[in-house]
């Protein structure tokens, strides 16, 4: 059987091949409504399939869009990359994942290669954004979204949670239970001081401490953003002669792995410690208490990341508080915190 053509198309319908395009691609010219259901009635009839490699060869773009994050098995940014998936499909739009590691390496790999793919744009969860990477988008002059994450390293469009604001609201909301000072867990060594989200936590959590007159010098502990290496961290804290009465965690992974330190040392949660975390992934509310937390629109955000990266005004000038959009952080109370 011959292979089905957008002339036959054309000839169908009784239009030009150009019009059948601008059905196909949604533009850029309008067609009047009974001609496009001539057309798409004409595509359906004859089964005809676009070849997308040659319109992505014509207009140097496909239906693309790249997703870059740090590691998709942290449920935070699986289900990140969920509602970002969910968004583009809504735009007809699908995904690339490539998943860093926290590698800086493996960043300008994955943007190295989705840019040579000629991705319609590139959405960026980027722990650290380092020189190389930002000289590699300049390079493509590349249509970028920064989502949860705003790396000094680059000043593009960013999406992103209050996440000063949200972690004083939680450190706050433990303060409040009457606890003589909340300990934090944030990041390591290697987390970046300005731009991060957890460096923002930490900064949130020691705003609260100073505001109510306590004192954080040895109250702020390293742990990597994962919940078993921060379980073994729980255990140091928790088994200490100086054990916290109430811990808040940069992460809700990072709170998964305290509460399982606590139950191994048969401490009380949220009895003799109190719990909260940040991200409201959706084991939280399974967790054992289930977890006190801070919570952001991730599938607002996603959108707001997609169709800014689909935007052809993306690059207009600005101030940097113009191109940044921030959604506000809530706090889901649960019964870690000891609330009932």
């Amino acid at each position: 059987m011959a292979k089905v053509t957008r002339d036959d198309v054309a000839r169908l319908a009784g239009t030009s091949t150009a019009v059948v395009s601008y059905v196909i691609n949604n533009g850029p010219r309008p067609v009047a409504p009974a001609t496009r259901e001539r057309v798409l009635a004409a595509i359906k009839e004859l089964g005809y399939r676009p070849d997308r490699v040659a319109q992505a060869m014509a207009s140097r773009r496909t239906d693309l869009i790249g997703l870059i994050i740090p590691d998709a098995r942290q449920p935070f940014f699986g289900e990140m990359a969920h509602a970002v998936e969910q968004a583009a499909s809504e735009r007809g739009k699908m995904v690339l994942v490539g998943n860093t590691d926290y590698i800086a390496e493996r960043e300008v790999h994955y943007l190295r290669a989705f840019l040579g793919m000629r991705v319609s744009g590139l959405i960026l969860v980027s722990h650290a954004l380092n020189d190389l990477a930002a000289a590699e988008i300049e390079a493509w002059d590349a249509r970028i979204v920064l989502l949860h994450e705003r790396p000094e390293a680059i000043d593009d469009v960013a999406v992103v949670t209050d996440d000063l604001g949200g972690a004083q609201l939680a450190v706050r909301h433990l303060l409040e239970h009457g606890n003589a000072y909340v300990a934090c867990v944030g990041g390591t060594a290697e987390t970046p001081a300005v731009g991060d989200p957890v460096s923002d936590h930490v900064e949130g959590w020691r705003r609260a401490m100073e505001e109510a007159g306590i004192p954080t010098e040895g109250r702020l502990f390293e742990a990597p953003y994962n919940r078993y290496d921060a379980y073994r961290v729980g255990l140091d804290i928790l088994s200490g002669p100086d054990r916290p009465p109430a811990i808040f965690c940069s992460t809700d992974d990072q709170a998964i792995g305290i509460l399982r330190a606590a139950r191994e040392l048969r401490i009380d949660v949220p009895g003799e410690l109190a719990v909260a975390g940040f991200d409201d992934i959706k084991e939280a509310a399974l967790a054992d208490p289930p977890m006190t937390t801070v919570a952001s629109d991730r599938p607002a955000m996603a959108r707001a990341a997609v169709d800014l990266v689909l935007d052809d005004g993306l690059r207009v000038a600005g101030s940097r508080r113009e191109r940044l959009k921030v959604f506000p952080s809530r706090l889901v109370v649960r019964h870690s915190c000891g609330c009932t």
